[in-house]
């Protein structure tokens, strides 16, 4: 028996499944732990989406953070009503989640620190992404002033619930 040829199969296999698992949660907690915000803006969600999406990529990687966050929260536009985001969303949180990842894994240092400094660099790629994607769609350069409140949260709060527990969630994982 070929053991190199099954350990190649194992190792595919098991990414493919970890990178389903996280799709299907950032998918999960965007559409189901969230709150509709109709005053800021142009109305928008804070959701815990960003929660699995930091996991995936402190724990498994930049890939893993890119595919969770791009496909999870993507497939979530698409399905919830809100697809002209779908594309924007595919793009903007898919380099959150590989951003994040890329400094967990590269950055020297603390972990907490390090992990702190990645959600601080995916909150800059949000608040910016989304500003821009909101200037296209409504043609409007004030407007979109409005959902950076909300997109603060979102990540601000994410990070507070990851940075902590991840070092013994990579612990448990590996």
């Amino acid at each position: 028996m070929n053991t190199s040829f099954s350990s190649i199969e194992t190792t595919k296999t098991k990414a493919l499944v970890i990178n389903a698992l996280f799709i299907a949660l950032t998918l999960v907690a965007t559409m189901f732990i969230n709150i509709k915000l109709p005053i800021m803006g142009n109305g928008g969600l804070i959701h815990l989406g960003n929660v699995p999406l930091f996991i995936a990529a402190f724990v498994f990687g930049k890939k893993t953070g890119a595919i969770a966050g791009a496909f999870g929260m993507a497939l979530f536009d698409l399905i919830s009503g809100w697809t002209v985001w779908a594309p924007f969303t595919f793009f903007i949180v898919g380099a959150m989640g590989f951003l994040a990842g890329l400094i967990s894994e590269k950055v020297p240092g603390k972990r907490v620190a390090v992990n702190s400094m990645a959600v601080a660099a995916a909150l800059i790629i949000k608040i910016i992404g989304y500003y821009f994607a909101e200037v296209i769609l409504y043609s409007n350069w004030i407007q979109p002033f409005g959902s950076i409140p909300g997109n603060f949260m979102q990540v601000v709060i994410a990070g507070i619930i990851v940075v902590p527990l991840v070092t013994r969630i990579k612990q448990r994982a590996i």
